[in-house]
C-alpha cells in the first residue's frame, strides 16, 4: 500500500496561509499566487492538491472561487476541495469546473442526507472532512464544537459511498506537533471507508510513523501544510519515504 501525500493550499483573502489551529486571526501568508503554488506541487512530484476555501468554511459559501478557479486552470492535477460547500448546487458546480473530489464538512455533520444524494449522484467524487477538537466533531469553520464522537460520524456513512474520510485533529493542526495517530487509527479501524490523516505533521518523522502504524488500517493518505511551506519537509524526501 502506498500513502497519498496531499499537499495542502488553504486560501484566505485570495492567498494560501496556514492556520494555527484552525484560528483565523493566526494565519500566515505563504503565498500570493494559489495557482503559482499549484504549479509548484505539481512540478514537485504531488499526485494530488488539498485545497480549502477557509473564508468560504465561515461564511457558508464560497468565498475563494476565483482563486479556485484560477488553480483548476493552471494544472490538471486532481484537486479535492472544501470549505462552504454546503448544497447540491454548490457539489454540481465545482465538480462542473472540475474539481475531482468534493469534500463536505459541516454540511455532513448537519445535513447528512446532503451527502448521500451528493454519493449517488456523484460517485466516487464526494469525501466526508471530520475536523475533531479533543474528539469532537467540528464545524463552521472549526468555530462550533459538538457532542459528535467523530467516530459516530464517520460510522454513518459507511453505506453512502464516500470515497474518503478526511479526518483532522483541530489542536495539532498548523503546530507541527505530529499526528494524532492513536486517533486516526481508531477512527481507520472502525470503517472500511478509506482515511486520510490531517492535523500536525511537522517532519519526515511524522509521515514515517504514520506509514507504520497504517498497516491493517484504511489509511489512505496523509495532507501536510505548514511544515511544506517552512522547508521542514520537502517534496523529494517526502516522496522518497518508503510507502509513499
Amino acid at each position: 500500500m502506498t500513502l497519498t501525500i496531499y499537499p495542502a493550499i488553504d486560501l484566505k483573502g485570495g492567498k494560501c496561509v496556514r492556520l494555527r489551529r484552525g484560528e483565523m486571526d493566526q494565519a500566515t501568508v505563504y503565498a500570493d499566487d494559489p495557482a503559482a503554488q499549484a504549479v509548484a506541487w505539481r512540478d514537485a512530484g504531488f499526485r494530488w492538491l488539498h485545497v480549502v476555501d477557509l473564508d468560504g468554511a465561515f461564511a457558508g459559501r464560497p468565498v475563494n472561487a476565483d482563486a479556485v478557479v484560477g488553480i483548476l486552470a493552471a494544472v490538471d492535477t486532481p484537486v479535492q476541495l472544501g470549505g462552504g460547500i454546503r448544497d447540491m448546487a454548490g457539489v454540481e458546480s465545482w465538480i462542473g469546473a472540475g474539481v475531482r473530489r468534493v469534500i463536505l464538512g459541516s454540511a455532513a455533520a448537519k445535513n447528512p442526507t446532503l451527502v448521500l444524494d451528493a454519493c449517488r449522484t456523484f460517485p466516487g467524487r464526494i469525501a466526508v472532512g471530520i475536523d475533531a477538537r479533543d474528539g469532537y466533531v467540528a464545524t463552521e469553520g472549526w468555530a462550533e464544537t459538538s457532542t459528535m464522537p467523530a467516530g459516530e460520524l464517520g460510522l454513518r456513512f459507511e453505506d453512502a459511498g464516500v470515497t474518503a474520510i478526511i479526518y483532522t485533529d483541530i489542536g495539532r493542526d498548523g503546530m507541527l506537533s505530529g499526528l494524532n495517530l492513536d486517533q486516526t487509527v481508531d477512527l481507520a479501524t472502525k470503517l472500511t471507508t478509506p482515511v486520510i490523516a490531517s492535523g500536525g505533521v511537522g517532519s519526515l518523522d511524522d509521515l514515517a510513523a504514520l506509514r507504520r502504524v497504517a498497516a491493517g488500517t484504511r489509511i489512505e493518505g496523509v495532507i501536510v501544510g505548514r511544515a511544506l511551506y517552512d522547508g521542514r519537509v520537502t517534496p523529494s524526501a517526502a516522496l522518497a519515504l518508503p510507502g509513499y
